[in-house]
């Protein structure tokens, strides 16, 4: 869990100290904005940005219910990051398993890279694709109702 909160509570300590001589220089508006641009790459970088994780288990469990693809992914992926804002609203009709908290989901993932722990990997109808463009996924999206 820690692991997946180094590079956002990083990015928040390394705003603070490049604001920190612009407020001491009598800037506070650069010094907030600067701080500003430090929190949303944390944000952006942290387990926040995503829908909530599901286990491997129950992600099969509820794709092969309702047929929507199952991401796995692990917080600080900059192509999971990618596929997340490009897909948009949509995101949150997939589900998501971190692979840093379920060892299930990493083991899966490993399985279908050849012991390579390669993430985002969409799995669709049983069938696993290592970053596949986010239009595609949004392709695999059943109509919503």
């Amino acid at each position: 869990m820690m692991r997946a909160w180094t590079l956002p509570m990083s990015l928040v300590a390394c705003g603070v100290l490049v604001a920190s001589p612009r407020a001491r220089d009598g800037s506070p508006a650069a010094a907030v904005g600067l701080c500003l641009v430090f929190v949303v790459l944390a944000w952006l970088y942290s387990p926040l940005a995503f829908p909530r994780s599901i286990g491997a288990a129950e992600a099969q469990r509820r794709s092969a219910a309702d047929g929507r693809p199952v991401v796995y992914w692990r917080a600080g992926c900059t192509y999971c990051m990618r596929l997340r804002i490009r897909l948009g609203r949509n995101a949150g009709r997939l589900h998501w398993v971190d692979i840093r908290r379920d060892p299930a989901g990493a083991a899966e993932v490993r399985a279908a890279n050849g012991g390579d722990e390669t993430v985002p990997t969409v799995v669709v109808g049983g069938r696993a694709h290592v970053n596949p463009d986010p239009a595609w996924v949004r392709g695999q999206l059943p109509p919503s109702t």
